[in-house]
């Protein structure tokens, strides 16, 4: 349903470089009735999925673990970062795009995995909702070391990490990554790891 109270006046490409990026200048409606003008960035990298694997009886969760560009930049000293496995969906669905990104990161081949949510990632500024996912794995789905792909210069390193442990690294501040801090809360709330 379209908002009575938005009427865009121009949207301006800025870059298209890697992704795009644009400014909106638009009236919007006050609280009080009035036009007021304003003008905002947006920038549109497309959706994404992330997924969190877990193993029952191992205990465990699979994250991933890579170097960020921007996270180095603002205040993460080696620009680190330990993430559930997660990409772009390109022109794929959530699903196909998710169980490919879990084969290509991790090595696990994933059957069934489960949606639980979509998110808007940064709602101010980035156009991107991230898909959500869960799905229990075993050691015979692993079929290969995973990684990444090295023509999309992916070097990832993949780590399996007992639950407790990992949920203990939010607090930490070694994951501070809010697709990983959300999906193991989910874990966590839902129970379904010990």
């Amino acid at each position: 349903m379209p908002n009575s109270k938005v009427k865009i006046k121009s949207i301006t490409n800025l870059s298209n470089n890697y992704y795009v990026l644009d400014k909106v200048n638009f009236d919007y409606k006050t609280k009080k009735g009035t036009w007021q003008n304003q003008n905002r960035e947006s920038y549109n990298r497309g959706d994404g999925a992330a997924i969190l694997l877990y193993n029952i009886v191992k205990n465990t969760v699979i994250l991933t673990k890579q170097f960020r560009m921007p996270s180095f930049l603002n205040g993460n000293d080696n620009g680190m970062m330990i993430e559930v496995c997660a990409g772009l969906l390109d022109k794929n669905d959530p699903l196909t795009c998710i169980k490919n990104e879990a084969e290509e990161e991790t090595g696990y081949q994933v059957k069934n995995p489960k949606k639980i949510l979509e998110v808007y990632s940064t709602p101010g500024a980035v156009t991107e909702k991230i898909h959500y996912f869960i799905a229990e794995v075993n050691d015979t789905m692993k079929i290969s070391e995973g990684g990444g792909l090295e023509n999309e210069t992916e070097e990832i390193e993949v780590l399996e990490l007992n639950f407790e442990a990992a949920f203990k690294m939010i607090y930490s501040g070694e994951i501070c990554d809010a697709k990983t801090i959300i999906l193991l809360q989910y874990a966590k709330i839902n129970n379904l790891l010990k």
